[in-house]
């Protein structure tokens, strides 16, 4: 859905990726256009580039196109909705520099804006990787709903960043505003985390998890996970298998192990989760796993895959929502071969079985417990 966003350098037509007539949310909320107002008038950075931390759908980097910033997202959804924001305003996409997690930094950062996330670890790994381009005097500013701004997270600006303070909440909304000290030691940086699973993971027990910044349970092995775990298909002369929305790529190591002569596929819309499961594999040295980061299923040929395990996400960002989820199916029964199955652990209360009814014709409980299901789906032809 795209709607149009008044800035004081002019009016925008934005929208998330990709485009849904049935998703009603908005590509900004309140703390960006926070954040534009805030800037509007000022000189961002006399010196050094403009970086965006964490801009989540484009709407920053659309609206500061002309300081030819430096945006850094984990997010390929939010990567492709941000080219697809700069192209339908007529902006040319060269204008706005994109990084993922890892990638080469500024050399000379004068302006860090960020949007604050979900993830305190994100957000941790995120300031401690761009603080040594900061120049002396470079402002530093964060905004985030006020839902979204705790204690701990102005404490982790000022261990990492510099003395803190915030803005009076607008709209909902605040500011953060950082002052870089230069000799500020904030110590090492704790990712990626590294854990060793317990004797109740099913055929990955004892194994070697990595999880970098920001993914899903980078601590502990998900409960729904673990379920799936227990009730892993076994598809002898599987050629495929795809670990949809992989995280660390637990699921897809699981696969790899029951069927020594499958390709699997991670795929995953966030860059750091595709590299955890890439490092999850190569911690328990297992080869010949594909790792990429797409809209759910990517560019997996039709028919080309036997076997899709998923536990797929019901969040976006702050919202609740099924978006994501529906389009995994769809995408899943694209890829898959007649026959082929995707399996889905899921919240019992999110009543996926309708979803996949639709779009498979059918699917049945593999398993349930009071919390959890296990749904099966076969694309019949």
């Amino acid at each position: 859905m795209l709607e149009r966003l008044t800035t004081a350098r002019g009016e925008l037509d934005l929208g998330r990726y990709p485009e849904d007539e049935r998703d009603t949310l908005r590509a900004w909320d309140a703390a960006d256009e926070y954040l534009l107002r805030h800037l509007a008038g000022r000189e961002i950075s006399p010196e050094g580039q403009v970086v965006l931390l964490g801009d989540r759908w484009g709407a920053l980097a659309t609206a500061l196109a002309a300081d030819r910033p430096v945006s850094r997202t984990d997010s390929f959804l939010g990567h492709r909705a941000a080219l697809a924001n700069l192209a339908r305003n007529g902006i040319d996409p060269a204008a706005v520099a994109f990084r993922a997690p890892g990638d080469p930094l500024p050399e000379k950062a004068g302006a860090l804006l960020v949007r604050v996330p979900k993830s305190l670890a994100a957000l941790e790994h995120g300031l401690r990787a761009l603080r040594p381009a900061l120049v002396p005097g470079a402002t530093v500013l964060g905004a985030g709903l006020v839902k979204e701004i705790h204690t701990s997270t102005l404490r982790l600006f000022e261990r990492v960043i510099g003395p803190t303070r915030t803005s009076l909440a607008e709209r909902k909304a605040r500011l953060i505003f950082a002052e870089y000290d230069p000799d500020l030691d904030p110590g090492p940086d704790p990712w990626p985390l590294t854990y060793v699973l317990d004797g109740d993971a099913g055929p990955v027990s004892g194994r070697t998890v990595v999880n970098h910044a920001g993914v899903f349970c980078a601590d502990r092995l998900d409960i729904g996970t673990r379920f799936l775990l227990h009730h892993l298909p076994v598809r002898p002369g599987a050629r495929r298998i795809v670990d949809l929305g992989c995280g660390n790529g637990v699921l897809g190591l699981a696969a790899a192990l029951t069927h020594p002569g499958a390709e699997v596929v991670c795929t995953d819309e966030s860059y750091a989760a595709v590299e955890s499961a890439r490092a999850t594999f190569a911690a328990n040295g297992v080869a010949g796993g594909v790792f990429t980061a797409a809209d759910g299923i990517g560019d997996l040929e039709p028919g080309s895959c036997d076997l899709v395990l998923t536990n797929p996400p019901f969040h976006s960002h702050q919202a609740t929502t099924d978006a994501a989820a529906r389009r995994m199916f769809a995408g899943a029964r694209r890829a898959l071969a007649p026959g082929g199955e995707l399996w889905v652990v899921a919240n019992r209360h999110l009543g996926h079985h309708a979803a996949l009814r639709r779009i498979f014709g059918g699917c049945t409980v593999a398993a349930a417990n009071p919390k959890f299901t296990v749904l099966r789906a076969i694309r019949r032809r």
